[in-house]
């Protein structure tokens, strides 16, 4: 029975993937909106709901402290291992939108969290902040493109760094094929909506198997919600995000993690600390590693965006290699075992620090190739 539900539950976020991106990307073109947007609203959204259902049943349970743990994890997975892996399969377009606004907004908003937290808890007023920032960033993200689309092709193009039809083709609907068949828009909706259930249910499946196996094999549950719980939380994330890229919507992939992550400190992190009798008490081992960590995976973002606008494979897996070690001092921190001093050493002056220096080389190198390639580029038109 547990291989069947662990089977089952993979086999419900395969289909659940599919339903939803192909839901919200006959969405996005009928409602005038781009893949990145979907993918920042509606898909994120739903792919965080078992997050929300997790953090808020554990605030209902008078246990509100597992909804910082299940939001930075879930965080720190989402772009370090989702975002990884779906680079591994395509290289992933960063659209300019992300850059200039997306990825600050998820970046502050982690920096807001931790310096909320920094008196060892979340208020109702910190989560009603929270709360309010996510409502303003999806009425101005939604609004804006809205406003693009009205611009015309021009105004897509230069804002998305893609015009309409690129959206049409990224998909398997073409323009050909949508104007020959239109799918209703019901249809769309019943598609979404489908997904995220098949999402939830395959991910609970999925967790409950992994989780049984674990018990089975004499692994306390401790490690089990560290690892397993973790990663199983952002399996709809990955799924989703990898079947986008495989269908050609990388811009939905990139939303759907930013959105992900805005959705879970602004909704599950702010409405579990409203629902909270007492707020949500933030312990010292979150805040001296893995809310630090939230914050510098979330600025990470910012440098590799910048190189060329892209997620390369090699940065993929990069993102994909941390987050194993992430995973690592969380099993040796958990287990107590020897080699904690020596390993937390090792991440705190040595790979770390050598990672900054590198991304800090890497964006100052590509910048310079851009713009002497923009240069030779204005110097043969002159000529020309």
């Amino acid at each position: 029975m547990v291989v069947l539900a662990l089977l089952a539950g993979l086999a419900l976020l395969v289909v659940g993937g599919e339903s939803l991106v192909r839901g919200a990307g006959s969405l996005a073109r009928k409602l005038g909106m781009s893949s990145l947007v979907v993918g920042l609203t509606v898909v994120s959204f739903t792919t965080s709901a078992p997050e929300l259902a997790v953090s808020t049943d554990a605030a209902l349970s008078g246990y509100p402290g597992l909804a910082v743990g299940n939001v930075v994890g879930s965080n720190i997975a989402n772009i370090l291992l989702v975002l990884g892996a779906s680079a591994l399969f395509v290289p992933l377009a960063v659209n300019s939108q992300v850059v200039r606004a997306d990825i600050p907004v998820m970046a502050g908003l982690s920096v807001l969290v931790l310096l909320m937290a920094l008196d060892g808890s979340l208020g109702r007023f910190e989560g009603a902040v929270l709360l309010a920032a996510l409502v303003a960033y999806v009425t101005v993200t939604v609004l804006v493109s809205r406003r693009r689309a009205a611009g015309g092709p021009a105004s897509q193009t230069d804002a998305d760094g893609t015009g309409p039809d690129a959206d049409a083709d990224s998909g398997t609907d073409g323009p050909g094929r949508a104007a020959a068949r239109p799918r209703p828009l019901l249809m769309d909706v019943a598609l979404v909506v489908l997904g995220a259930a098949l999402l939830v249910v395959g991910a609970r499946l999925l967790v409950y198997g992994a989780s049984a196996i674990a018990s089975a094999l004499g692994v306390s549950d401790l490690l089990v919600g560290l690892t397993v719980v973790a990663v199983g939380t952002s399996l709809p994330e990955l799924v989703t995000s990898v079947v986008a890229v495989m269908r050609g919507e990388r811009d939905m992939a990139v939303g759907n993690i930013v959105g992900s992550n805005v959705f879970n400190i602004g909704a599950v992190l702010g409405l579990t600390a409203i629902i909270s009798p007492e707020g949500i008490a933030v312990a010292p081992a979150a805040l001296r590693f893995d809310l630090p960590i939230m914050v510098a995976v979330s600025l990470v973002l910012l440098p590799i965006a910048l190189t060329r606008l892209d997620v390369a494979r090699w940065e993929g897996a990069l993102l994909v290699g941390f987050y194993a070690a992430y995973l690592a001092y969380l099993v040796v921190e958990a287990t107590e075992h020897a080699a904690l001093g020596p390993f937390s050493a090792a991440m705190l002056w040595f790979v770390i620090p050598l990672t900054v220096v590198w991304l800090l080389s890497v964006t100052v190198h590509e910048l310079r190739t851009r713009r002497r390639g923009g240069r030779a580029g204005s110097t043969h038109s002159e000529r020309v």
